[in-house]
């Protein structure tokens, strides 16, 4: 039996050897799908959490599921660690996330895009938080294209990328 696989590059294995050996806090967007079962959400509220709780700033986005329970974990460890870049104004974002939204006190908006299809405006919006970011942690299923599109413009960043599967 032979299988197949990708062999890292130098240039992969030293990223990933300096992102393990940097003590200090790093500036980490987390991502992910709408759609994620209960149980998931609670598991990325823990990592949101943990990962401020270590001092390091995270991004997110203002979307529910993935995004929703980073925001959650986060709010908890520290308010002033989390940044939420939405893809569009405030106003346009469901109802369900505006409550959890209004709290948050790094939050930008992106007005400019209220004319775009959500899809079109979240592409924009994963580019702007991945600019921002030196690690990318995704959570998405095998056919999420907008979030698999902003892990490879993160690799192509040369950002260091975890990707999670739901499927």
């Amino acid at each position: 039996m032979s299988q197949s696989f990708d062999i890292p590059t130098l240039d992969t294995l030293a990223q990933e050897l300096a992102a393990i050996q940097q003590t200090g806090s790093k500036r980490i967007a987390l991502l992910g799908s709408r759609h994620v079962p209960i149980t998931h959400q609670q598991l990325i509220e823990m990592m949101s959490y943990a990962l401020v709780l270590g001092g390091n700033r995270l991004m997110t986005s203002g979307a529910t599921g993935t995004n929703a329970a980073a925001i959650k974990g986060a709010m908890r460890a520290d308010p002033n660690l989390l940044t939420v870049i939405l893809p569009q104004s405030l106003t346009k974002q469901p109802r369900e996330s505006k409550d959890q939204l209004e709290r948050v006190i790094h939050l930008v908006e992106n007005p400019e895009n209220d004319g775009l299809s959500l899809g079109e405006a979240s592409a924009l919006c994963n580019r702007e938080i991945v600019s921002r970011c030196q690690q990318l942690i995704c959570f998405a299923f095998h056919d999420s294209h907008t979030l698999l599109q902003t892990c490879e413009e993160a690799e192509e960043q040369r950002k260091l990328v975890t990707l999670f599967y739901f499927d």
